[in-house]
């Protein structure tokens, strides 16, 4: 029987719809079967995200306990620029409670709208009456987030061993140390964060949580400091500075058997809970007792006078032929600033005559010379736990002029930081051992135990009976010498003053502006401090000198450390040992040169007014005056090693230029600071100085080479690394 027209109809649409479903069926399958892990894993994507959690940053402790810098809970702002009706008056509302700039505010809003963005930070880490201003207005595309933020509870306390801590970016939700012991042990502080995965809805609202891995908080770290001492020392060479007009200044404490750093302070300082603007020099942030060398002048005839004692048949009570103020050298005259026919050896120390230190040197020869600067720790870094450490500058032997010997014996030529000086001092007061300084008193990792920092084994660098008959000598210079200004009451104290003079190259001459110094140590029998204090561009005709300046700043913070510290007194503090006799304070020689010395560039040694220095508050890193202390014959010389620096290749200079920026800056301009910057940060610093730059990897600046402070040669660039 032949199909009707209804049946063929009912046939086709029976096999469309078998077709139909074995195309649903295939399609299930390749779905379900074939793509099934692919489609599951972007299911999760557009569903869960994984974000991390933050890690509780570790808390720095003082050596009594009390914290110094912790984490606090703070607030953030961000808004949704899908739902801001006018991006104008949001960023006049938001620019002005905040106290942003309103054309950058604006800008970046309307980049956000333009990208479909529907998330954009305002301002990490506000202040609780930002964030009450805020509120206030109740805007409904404005949102809070709970944050951390550092706080250092004392403000500028210790500020540069600290450091401080910011972000790499305006996304990044994790502090990282820029500076100090922040960023020495910024893995350490920052511990393990943790992971969590957020559920979103078809709208991308999270509607749940769950984690996965809990943080894990930094390590605590507890610090040789000591909180009371740290304050003396920072008020005391804040005054000082003031008084003698000083640029900067820095002072370092510690004890001389354990190396332990009880204080060390700069001038002038700085808050790390303020972040510094956009423009502000950073030199105030620098932590010159390590970072910045500067030609230590007469305090190191003490390392001379040690050499000396150990190599020679001399011994304290010696004659030296001072030739009554003058010496030729090398074909060069060197003027004491006394006219002495002979000193004993103890009294060169104590009147610090240069002519009698140069003669000694002499007789130790100069590779003898070198190998006790050498042992003494000069010409190499302490391995101290901060970053940018300079090693500061001591020339090869092959590379010292006939009349370098003259210059190094009373500390010329050579250039030291303060913590070098203050472990220079710690040999002689130990009996002889050269220790490695430390910061780190403890550690304690989350919920484990404390963990005592191990003292490394000392080496031996001179006998100790050299150590007891330097100590005599030392306090000959309280007693009876340039350093009476440091003497102590109930306590005996001794030290060495040192003076370099700054030349202008304005007035093309060398002016009243110095470098000042002390080194000292108390009581002498058994020395329980040693302080090092160095201010820099002192001023006045015999009052800038490092007995006036520094040695008084020695003297205040030794008093309150040895009480501190319960040392028994050694006299009563009735007593009075210092002589009666007037004593000349000036450690430093005639300056007669009318010429700047060779190889030095007016950046380097560039002086204000002194009117100018009074009143103004900008801060310029030491200069190191290295070179020969002796002038051309017939031309009168001085105490300060006139920087009658050899003339270095160009290998020799990039070379020196790395060790330390000081020495280098009459090579080309001046490299900045780049650490604890973004990359565009680097680049516009980069570009606003000219200076070419090469980056490598992401994040926050870590290193750069050249260091800060360094010239920039011809053809060099300024390599900067970034990290996470």
């Amino acid at each position: 029987m032949p199909e009707t027209q209804p049946t063929k109809r009912l046939r086709w649409l029976l096999w469309s719809l078998l077709a139909w479903t074995a195309l649903i069926v295939v399609r299930l399958a390749w779905l379900q079967v074939v793509k099934h892990d692919e489609l599951v894993s972007l299911a999760r994507q557009q569903q869960q995200k994984t974000v991390e959690i933050p890690a509780a940053r570790g808390t720095i402790f003082d050596r009594t306990g009390q914290p110094l810098a912790k984490t606090l809970p703070a607030e953030s702002i961000n808004v949704n620029p899908l739902k801001i009706p006018d991006p104008g008056v949001a960023a006049d509302l938001l620019s002005r409670v905040l106290d942003l700039d309103r054309r950058t505010t604006f800008s970046r809003i309307v980049a956000a709208k333009a990208r479909k963005t529907g998330f954009l930070w305002i301002k990490r880490k506000v202040s609780g009456e930002e964030a009450a201003r805020v509120r206030s207005l109740k805007l409904d595309w404005v949102e809070f987030r709970a944050e951390t933020r550092r706080y250092y509870p004392h403000g500028r306390l210790a500020a540069h061993v600290l450091g401080a801590t910011g972000m790499t970016s305006r996304e990044d939700i994790v502090e990282h140390g820029s500076a100090g012991l922040e960023l020495s042990f910024d893995e350490e502080l920052s511990g393990r964060p943790g992971l969590a995965r957020v559920y979103k809805d078809v709208h991308q609202n999270a509607y749940d949580m769950q984690v996965t891995r809990p943080p894990e908080p930094g390590a605590n770290l507890t610090l040789t400091i000591d909180p009371n001492l740290q304050y003396d020392a920072e008020q005391a060479l804040a005054a000082a500075a003031v008084r003698a007009h000083a640029r900067t200044g820095s002072l370092v404490a510690l004890n001389p058997v354990t190396g332990e750093v009880l204080a060390m302070a700069n001038y002038p300082a700085f808050d790390p809970n303020v972040p510094p603007r956009r423009g502000e020099s950073l030199d105030a942030r620098s932590n010159l007792a390590v970072a910045t060398p500067f030609e230590p002048g007469s305090v190191f005839k003490v390392i001379t006078l040690a050499a000396a004692l150990e190599t020679t048949k001399l011994t304290p009570d010696t004659m030296i032929n001072c030739g009554n103020g003058t010496i030729k050298l090398a074909g060069r005259v060197i003027h004491d600033h006394d006219r002495y026919a002979s000193l004993s050896m103890a009294d060169v120390l104590a009147k610090s005559s240069n002519i009698g230190a140069i003669q000694i040197g002499l007789k130790v020869g100069e590779e003898k010379l070198y190998e006790y600067v050498r042992r003494f720790g000069f010409g190499r870094k302490t391995d101290i736990d901060l970053p940018g450490e300079s090693a500061g500058v001591l020339r090869r032997l092959r590379d010292w002029q006939p009349s370098s010997i003259g210059s190094v014996a009373m500390g010329h030529e050579i250039s030291a930081t303060s913590i070098q000086l203050a472990l220079a001092g710690a040999i002689v007061a130990n009996g002889g051992l050269h220790v490695k300084p430390r910061l780190i008193l403890k550690r304690q990792k989350a919920g484990g135990a404390e963990i005592i920092e191990p003292q490394e084994k000392p080496e031996r660098v001179i006998a100790p009976e050299t150590a007891i008959k330097m100590r005599q000598m030392m306090e000959g210079v309280v007693l009876r010498g340039t350093g009476k200004r440091a003497a102590l009451k109930g306590y005996t104290s001794g030290g060495k003053t040192g003076s370099a003079q700054i030349y202008d190259f304005k007035a093309h001459a060398y002016t009243h502006s110095y470098n000042a110094s002390f080194m000292g140590f108390a009581p002498v029998n058994n020395p329980q401090i040693v302080v090092a204090v160095t201010l820099v561009g002192t001023t006045g005709v015999g009052t800038g000198f490092g007995g006036a300046v520094a040695a008084p700043v020695f003297r205040e913070v030794a008093m309150p450390a040895l009480r501190m510290l319960d040392v028994p007194k050694d006299l009563p503090e009735t007593t009075t040992l210092i002589s009666s006799a007037k004593t000349n304070e000036n450690d430093l020689a005639i300056a007669g040169l009318g010429t700047p010395p060779p190889g030095i560039s007016e950046s380097a040694h560039a002086v204000k007014p002194m009117r100018e220095q009074a009143v103004s508050s900008v801060t310029t890193k030491p200069p190191v005056q290295g070179g020969s202390s002796v002038a051309r014959s017939g031309e009168p010389a001085n105490d300060l090693a006139l920087n009658r620096r050899p003339f270095f290749d160009t290998k020799e200079r990039v070379s020196l230029a790395r060790e330390t920026p000081s020495l280098a800056r009459a090579a080309g301009p001046t490299v900045p600071d780049f650490r604890g910057m973004t990359l565009r940060g680097v680049l516009e610093e980069s570009a606003a100085t000219r200076l070419p730059v090469q980056v490598t990897g992401d994040g926050m600046a870590r290193n750069q080479d050249p260091p800060p402070g360094s010239a920039l040669l011809p053809g060099m660039r300024v390599r900067v690394q970034f990290a996470r």
